[in-house]
């Protein structure tokens, strides 16, 4: 199946020079590269958050495999939606799908299931894509989509992930896409947001579940981050970086309601 770019034109350029040229100015060359586990980058538009994804992406090493794991915005689908074959298009070409790894994570977690229809309109995972297009252009991608699963099931995914992405050591890069807090004051924002990420940098899934249920912290893709939490802490975790932090207020001027953005990267 091929998927067609949703928000191409919107949330970045649907000129394939114009888009390239983007991202290679959010990517400053790198003197070293990290060998990561996982990472976590925001998904708003490229104008808002596009550096701090960039900023990400250039410093660590992308291998020939990346598990994407995002938000479900609007409910469609599979709580646990893979997609599980064929390739999605941007404007710089089509990114293939890993068929074998998706039917590897589909055996040895339960929960998930193959369906493209969650995906069709899902625009967290789609605007990551330019991203390993432009710094990896042969990685083969495998989407997974989150819906509403509780804590326990996420906990279990999580080490479904984790034993397949044992057997192939250094071969798959886990990406997480989420925006943090989003339209309260900027001063608010960043300090929900500095609870969440302590949570993260203590690599506690748990913690940060909890911790963004009881402040009532808007993080979209919370559900994602502690799945991969809890994979990378079974795959011998031991550091979170946060990279980058920063606000939709910093590009607009106006602090008075904002979007949070954090990157970063588990080692």
């Amino acid at each position: 199946m091929l998927r067609h770019p949703a928000v191409a034109g919107q949330f970045y350029p649907e000129n394939a020079q114009s888009l390239r040229r983007l991202i290679q100015e959010y990517c400053p060359p790198a003197d070293e590269k990290t060998a990561a586990l996982g990472v976590m980058v925001p998904h708003a538009g490229y104008v808002y958050s596009g550096a701090i994804a960039g900023a990400v992406f250039s410093r660590v090493r992308i291998p020939s495999r990346v598990l994407l794991l995002g938000p479900n915005h609007h409910g469609l689908g599979r709580r646990a939606a893979l997609f599980p074959s064929g390739s999605w298009l941007t404007p710089l070409g089509e990114a293939v799908i890993d068929e074998e790894l998706g039917a590897e994570l589909m055996t040895a977690c339960p929960l998930l299931e193959a369906d493209a229809r969650a995906h069709l309109a899902e625009h967290s995972l789609e605007v990551q894509l330019p991203f390993l297009q432009v710094l990896a252009p042969d990685c083969h991608i495998v989407p997974l989509c989150l819906g509403h699963l509780p804590l326990a099931e996420l906990l279990e995914l999580g080490a479904g992930l984790a034993q397949v992405l044992s057997r192939h050591s250094g071969e798959v890069l886990m990406v997480v896409s989420s925006d943090m807090t989003h339209y309260e004051a900027g001063s608010v924002a960043r300090e929900k947001d500095r609870h969440a990420l302590q949570q993260i940098a203590a690599l506690d899934p748990e913690g940060l579940y909890r911790t963004v249920r009881s402040e009532n912290i808007s993080m979209c893709g919370v559900l994602p981050m502690v799945t991969m939490l809890a994979a990378a802490r079974l795959l011998g975790a031991r550091e979170a970086t946060l990279i980058r932090y920063g606000n939709s207020g910093d590009i607009t001027g106006d602090q008075s309601s904002v979007v949070g953005y954090a990157g970063v990267v588990i080692t």
